[in-house]
């Protein structure tokens, strides 16, 4: 039986938007962030990318400093959609390119894999990708999920996944 069940990739293609990634390939059953989608085309600017009616956009930040307040692990990056955040991203170990966090307001755990994925003052660098894999139900087995992955044991699903993605269509 699967862990994982849904598999969405985000590429940094576009050249106006300091932090964006677009969706560019997905499972694409996941109501939370299908629900997410660009509702109507929206047209290319001095400082905005184009985005296509049903395309998938994230931003992907540094954490900055004062943010907080109370908790006992601090994320490194958040991941945001339509000016919301909808993970913290934690990274446990710098030099593995893996991630962990859990989809705000569900019991979804998500795993990140980050591949040349850089952040230089503020700036997402071109080139990068990040894939997201969702584990429904799974939030509170999240640092689990992370150590699976890790490890390599999850090293088949990530794969059958990304087998069942198709492409997106891209505005930019």
């Amino acid at each position: 039986m699967s862990i994982l069940t849904d598999y969405y990739k985000f590429a940094r293609i576009s050249t106006k938007t300091k932090t964006r990634l677009d969706c560019v390939a997905s499972t694409g059953n996941y109501p939370e962030l299908e629900e997410k989608r660009a509702r109507k085309e929206i047209r290319a600017s001095e400082r905005m990318d184009a985005t296509l009616a049903g395309s998938l956009v994230a931003y992907l930040t540094i954490v900055p400093d004062h943010f907080g307040g109370n908790v006992h692990t601090k994320a490194d990056r958040t991941l945001t959609m339509g000016g919301k955040n909808v993970s913290s991203i934690y990274v446990p170990d710098a030099r593995m390119n893996y991630g962990f966090g859990d989809f705000k307001g569900t019991a979804d755990a998500l795993l990140f894999i980050f591949h040349d994925v850089a952040i230089v003052d503020g700036v997402l660098q071109p080139g990068g990708t990040l894939e997201v894999f969702i584990a429904r139900g799974k939030s509170r087995d999240k640092m689990n999920l992370y150590n699976l992955l890790a490890d390599g044991v999850l090293d088949d699903e990530l794969n059958e996944l990304r087998g069942r993605a198709t492409p997106e269509k891209r505005a930019v």
